[in-house]
């Protein structure tokens, strides 16, 4: 046993956030810098994605597998039964650290849980990368930039995925 309030290392990173997806269905979407389309899909899903600061690579391997096997696309009879993958959908994948925003005090949202910019960039990157490896087309916004997120929703069908 521990003491009160002490764990082992690898207990307290267990004890941290979770990456996290907000999945949006959807009929089509973008992603604009500058007034410039940076990515564009058509039905698929729209991936917002936060890392927080406890994530590791098996916390991103957890979600791609997650988020491809998700049968959030209608079958033949209508029924949500199928993967993007299966519905030949796309990926329009969007970091976006505000996901971490705790606003249970005061009235500015904090952001302690957000990974850093240089280890959320790392592990966005290779979460695409894991993504692009597999069967769904993905394009993405660009990291750290101010992007304007256009899209149609599809049902609207919207999710959180953490990966604890």
């Amino acid at each position: 046993m521990f003491p009160a309030g002490r764990f082992p290392i690898g207990r307290c990173e267990a004890l941290g956030k979770p990456m996290r997806l907000v999945i949006q269905r959807v009929r089509e979407a973008r992603v604009e810098v500058d007034d410039r389309s940076v990515g564009a899909i058509g039905p698929g899903l729209l991936v917002l994605v936060a890392v927080a600061k406890s994530d590791t690579p098996s916390n991103a391997d957890y979600l791609v597998e997650k988020l491809l096997g998700l049968r959030i696309f209608p079958d033949d009879a209508g029924k949500m039964n199928r993967s993007v993958v299966e519905s030949g959908g796309s990926l329009l994948v969007v970091s976006n650290f505000t996901l971490y925003g705790d606003c249970r005090k005061g009235r500015r949202p904090s952001f302690d849980q957000s990974a850093t910019p240089d280890q959320a960039r790392d592990l966005y990157e290779y979460f695409v990368a894991k993504l692009r490896a597999r069967e769904a087309p993905v394009q993405t916004g660009i990291f750290q930039a101010a992007m304007s997120v256009r899209l149609i929703n599809d049902g609207p069908v919207t999710l959180i995925c953490d990966s604890d």
